[in-house]
């Protein structure tokens, strides 16, 4: 069998990582990264050429500015990375005839819903990551229908820097972890998102059927507080023999950042599992696979 070219954008971070652990040892995957110097998101003329010279059979959008609290004083490159670099994707995946997988985020609603989003409601950024990051679904949306839009959230990993790492390095030092508890979310482990995203490319890849393209919510299944997030955390290192320490549950107020946090970031992700036949393990699993990893216990 002749195997399919998946490029990936980006070389380096959480969901790269696991795209590269998720697809090693398959002979119908040919994973491809591209990333800088070849493939700078913010020079729209070099974007295009890059990826067309490569000649993928699908392309895996994964490269972002990820940096929220930055965004908010450098909007303008978060946008040209974030936003305008989707429509050259796009243009660029269009002239190829491929499909987009794109990856996107819980912050492009407000976080006042008082019930999980789903995919039809009104968007509404907070702040400048989340409006680059709509920006960035506008644009391919608009570039190429042969898209699927997978908003995620909360990502963590064995890879990179994330809440999970940053949480047991801090509880190397503190017995007592001070965590944000008005927020809530669906913790979503970045091996998940690698799968699924495999799992739908490959579904756009075989069929043409439109109903497979558009946008659609793609998280843990079930949901937390960041303090509950950080409790479970806790709880398997403590398990594994790992460091651990006790939760203080705080206010967003107690703890305040340049950008703000959606206080509701949870994602129905009902139309993925119906559509694409995807629906992500519990945050709880994913988790103590994850800590397990990184605290020396059992191998994922």
């Amino acid at each position: 069998m002749m195997a399919h070219r998946y490029l990936v954008t980006g070389t380096e971070g959480q969901v790269v990582g696991a795209l590269l652990e998720k697809a090693a040892g398959r002979d119908d995957i040919e994973i491809v990264l591209i990333g800088l110097p070849e493939l700078d998101l913010s020079d729209t003329t070099k974007i295009a050429p890059a990826i067309e010279a490569l000649k993928p059979d699908v392309i895996l959008s994964v490269a972002a500015y990820t940096a929220v609290d930055a965004a908010e004083t450098d909007e303008a490159l978060a946008l040209a990375i974030n936003g305008t670099a989707l429509g050259e994707i796009g243009r660029a995946a269009a002239r190829l005839g491929v499909p987009v997988v794109h990856l996107s985020t819980d912050y492009v609603f407000d976080g006042e819903k008082p019930a999980p989003y789903v995919e039809t409601d009104p968007t509404g950024p907070v702040g400048a990551y989340g409006r680059t990051k709509l920006a960035g679904e506008l644009a391919l949306a608009a570039a190429t229908p042969d898209h699927a839009i997978l908003r995620t959230a909360w990502v963590y990993s064995p890879f990179g820097k994330n809440f999970v790492k940053t949480m047991l390095r801090l509880a190397e030092t503190r017995d007592r972890v001070g965590v944000v508890a008005d927020q809530i979310g669906n913790p979503t482990s970045a091996l998940d998102i690698a799968e699924a995203m495999l799992v739908v490319a490959g579904n756009l890849l075989a069929a043409p059927d439109p109903t497979l393209r558009g946008l659609f919510h793609m998280t843990g299944t079930g949901e937390a507080a960041w303090a509950d997030f950080a409790a479970e955390i806790f709880r398997v290192s403590a398990a594994c023999g790992g460091p651990s320490a006790e939760v203080e549950r705080i206010p967003t107020s107690a703890y305040p950042t340049p950008a703000r946090r959606p206080t509701n970031s949870r994602l129905d992700c009902g139309k993925l599992e119906r559509v694409h036949g995807v629906r992500l393990p519990a945050w709880t699993e994913s988790t103590e696979v994850v800590v397990r990893r990184l605290v020396g216990g059992q191998p994922a």
